[in-house]
């Protein structure tokens, strides 16, 4: 017969909050979206680009003729950090900087047919990743979770 030496401190955490933190809005949060950034990082992982990568693609493709300044603002994000990110996307090349047509002044970025397809492929893998994330909700529950969210985080 053997003696196990396993202490409780030895295994692994039961799954489920802490009881004293089950209710506690930030705890829960947290734990929400690293569990969304875990999906999302291995659905995005085949396309070499990250989820602030694919955002930008998103963001470039939204609107025609857009400087890289421009897209930082609309995105909420320091030049600098636009700068590195631009950069990056346009190494993988699936972006590039072109010269305005409108003003010679001014350079835009504009998807490549790669970062096109790229944005079209990651676009179907995170949503199937969001699916799986919100596999435990109804329809209706992720509807009302997507719009408490919304107007949370961006109050009228």
């Amino acid at each position: 017969m053997s003696v196990s030496t396993e202490s409780a401190n030895d295994r692994p955490p039961e799954p489920g909050p802490l009881p004293a933190l089950a209710d506690r809005l930030g705890y829960l949060l947290k734990h929400a979206q690293l569990r969304l950034a875990e999906l999302n990082s291995a659905a995005l992982s085949p396309f070499g680009i990250n989820g602030r990568q694919l955002a930008v693609l998103i963001a470039i493709d939204d609107r025609e003729s857009q400087s890289q300044q421009e897209v930082a603002r609309r995105m909420a994000v320091d030049r600098t950090t636009m700068v590195a990110l631009i950069d990056d996307l346009e190494g993988n090349g699936l972006v590039e900087r072109q010269q305005d047509p409108d003003d010679r002044r001014k350079n835009v970025v504009v998807l490549t047919d790669a970062g096109r397809t790229t944005l079209r492929q990651a676009n179907a893998a995170t949503s199937e990743a969001e699916q799986r994330f919100l596999g435990s909700l109804s329809d209706d529950e992720s509807a009302t979770l997507k719009k408490a969210l919304q107007a949370i985080a961006f109050p009228r």
